[in-house]
C-alpha cells in the first residue's frame, strides 16, 4: 500500500511539472501562434539579448532562438516559437516562426 501512495505522489509531481504559467514579461499570446511578418525590419541588424527580448515581445512569441551557422537544430514545429537565424558577423539573415 505504501508503494502505491508514493506512486501517486511521484505522479503528481510530474503533472504539476508539466503546467505552465505565464509571467509579466511573457504575455500569453491570445491568437495562439507567433507572427515574425513586423520583425523583417530587423534583418541586417546586429543581434543583441535587448533586441532578441523586443523581437519576442512584437512577435507573441513563446520562445525565441537564435541560430548560428552551423547549429545543430531539432526540426519540430512550435508555432510558439521565434527563430532568428544570424549570420557569422552576428548579423541577423532571417527571422521566421516555427
Amino acid at each position: 500500500m505504501r508503494l502505491h501512495h508514493l506512486s501517486s505522489i511521484a505522479l503528481l509531481a510530474v503533472l504539476a511539472g508539466c503546467s505552465s504559467v505565464d509571467t509579466p514579461e511573457q504575455p500569453a499570446n491570445l491568437s495562439g501562434a507567433c507572427n515574425a511578418d513586423t520583425l523583417q525590419n530587423l534583418l541586417g541588424q546586429t543581434v543583441t539579448a535587448e533586441l532578441v527580448d523586443q523581437a519576442q515581445q512584437q512577435a507573441g512569441a513563446q520562445t525565441t532562438r537564435v541560430l548560428s551557422p552551423g547549429d545543430a537544430v531539432t526540426m519540430d514545429y512550435n508555432s510558439q516559437r521565434l527563430n532568428i537565424d544570424i549570420d557569422e558577423a552576428e548579423s541577423i539573415v532571417r527571422i521566421t516562426c516555427g
